[in-house]
């Protein structure tokens, strides 16, 4: 428990490093936040009152001290053009969730049934295609699967509309953006769960299993996986991270409604607080599902021994 607690503020104290690295890196993006709010033609003492209004004339560590003193009470602050961040990142932080989500699972589902069946080949039939997957980023294989499906074939859209409640407004508007996060990690995480099961697989007690001429598919679940599981927890964690990544990329090229276009616009604007909130709010979401990992890795480890 002791360790648990000290890693879970060894993560909290990087992401509030990271987070002051993201009011830098903003901070000293060219323009002018007023500037941008108020349009190229407005005068420089609008520009200067504005900029007072915002609170741009403080020094940045007080405005970055006033700003997570108040994520630390559950309040964003507003974005410089007056709306609250925290209803900017319930409106569209859920779609986002919805598109990882589902990349997640379909990433989880395929590599393990993908990683268990080469496990038991003595052969690599599926080296060179995992290989080519994971290397190849999320954009490119988004616009390779427009070519393909949306212009080429025509079978699926390859722009995505929103309904009343600002979700996609038909299933089939989620195949592309999900497949296009799902392939890079089903390429990685395959070889990582076919390593992991074929690592185990060489432990004394397995070769016992098999001697005494248990079933090839129990010997598989009860004596290779639960050795292999922590390996393979530790991997789909962090690929959590990754989807999360890679969908603001790829909601901007499927017009996708989530946070990709609210960080792409705020970085416009040079909002920090805006950017430094989703990376927050995504932050927090990772560190979740790493808590879960250690969780599931300490309880299979002591199941084991």
């Amino acid at each position: 428990m002791i360790s648990f607690a000290r890693l879970l503020i060894r993560r909290i104290a990087l992401l509030i490093a990271l987070l002051a690295t993201v009011f830098v890196v903003v901070d000293l993006l060219p323009g002018s936040t007023a500037r941008a709010v108020l349009g190229r033609d407005a005068t420089p003492e609008r520009v200067a009152a504005k900029e007072r209004e915002l609170g741009l004339d403080r020094p940045l560590p007080q405005r970055f001290w006033d700003w997570i003193s108040g994520v630390a009470t559950g309040d964003f602050g507003r974005t410089t053009r007056g709306r609250p961040i925290n209803e900017l990142l319930a409106d569209k932080f859920p779609p986002t969730l919805l598109l990882g989500g589902l990349a997640l699972a379909v990433t989880v589902v395929v590599s393990l049934l993908l990683g268990l069946w080469w496990a038991q080949r003595p052969v690599r039939p599926l080296q060179p295609a995992t290989t080519i997957a994971a290397a190849i980023p999320e954009f490119v294989v988004a616009t390779l699967l427009i070519l393909v499906f949306a212009l080429g074939a025509g079978w699926l859209p390859a722009v995505t509309i929103t309904d009343r409640s600002g979700f996609p407004a038909s299933p089939d508007m989620l195949v592309l953006p999900v497949l296009a996060l799902a392939i890079p990690q089903i390429g990685w995480n395959t070889r990582v769960v076919r390593a992991a099961m074929v690592d185990a697989a060489q432990a004394s007690h397995v070769e016992s299993a098999v001697l005494d001429g248990i079933p090839a598919r129990s010997v598989l679940l009860r004596h290779v996986l639960p050795f292999a599981l922590p390996t393979i927890v530790a991997s789909f964690a962090t690929t959590v991270g990754m989807v999360l990544g890679g969908s603001l990329v790829v909601e901007t090229i499927f017009n996708y409604p989530g946070l990709g276009a609210v960080l792409a616009g705020s970085v416009a604007d040079r909002d920090v607080a805006v950017v430094a909130s989703v990376v927050a709010l995504s932050g927090a979401v990772i560190m979740c599902v790493l808590a879960v990992a250690d969780g599931i890795r300490t309880w299979s480890l002591r199941g084991v021994r």
